[in-house]
């Protein structure tokens, strides 16, 4: 019976440092701020406190990304019916010399986006997203020295209210999505 028990508060402590999230990472995001569609500074300082789900786009992108938009799309209708409050969703661009800010508003108008709690940024060197990328969400992104197309994954990631990716899910096909609102009501 003592062992029962033992086995019992282990399993909960152990989910009450994932903050209840199953498979939980937490990789800490590194402090940043970039140019969102609408030319402003937007950074992780505009995410404290709120729960964000993340992605790596371009706007040129021939296969995945316009897939990946559409999804992440349908999460923000999704977060809307919910009635879920204080979710952001942001779009990193993983070709920042080709997408400006007008590009990156053109490109989410083409998905009927809401810019309220959608922010696609830019603003930063190849270099610079791809360090970042890798390090605070452990994503690849490379520009190869010839052709247009970056070479990136198709994720989505979930951070927390303190800036830690928490978890993350495919964005392509089969999308979760009914466990990343969970995931996001259980951070909540």
């Amino acid at each position: 019976m003592l062992l029962v028990i033992l086995a019992a508060i282990t399993f909960i402590a152990a989910g009450c440092g994932n903050g209840g999230l199953k498979d939980a990472k937490n990789y800490p995001i590194e402090d940043f701020t970039f140019t969102n569609q609408d030319g402003k500074s937007f950074g992780k300082e505009d995410l404290k406190g709120k729960v964000w789900v993340a992605d790596f786009i371009f706007t040129n992108c021939a296969d995945v990304c316009p897939p990946m938009t559409a999804n992440m799309a349908k999460l923000q209708d999704m977060i809307k019916e919910e009635g879920l409050k204080d979710v952001e969703i942001v779009s990193f661009s993983v070709d920042p010399t080709v997408d400006s800010p007008e590009v990156l508003k053109d490109y989410g108008n083409k998905f009927s986006v809401d810019f309220s709690n959608w922010s696609f940024l830019t603003g930063y060197s190849q270099e610079e997203i791809e360090q970042f990328a890798l390090e605070s969400f452990k994503a690849l992104v490379k520009k190869p020295e010839s052709g247009d197309q970056v070479i990136h994954g198709t994720d989505f990631y979930l951070v927390d209210q303190n800036g830690n990716m928490r978890k993350y899910y495919t964005g392509l096909k089969e999308v979760p999505f009914e466990q990343i609102i969970k995931d996001i009501k259980t951070l909540q």
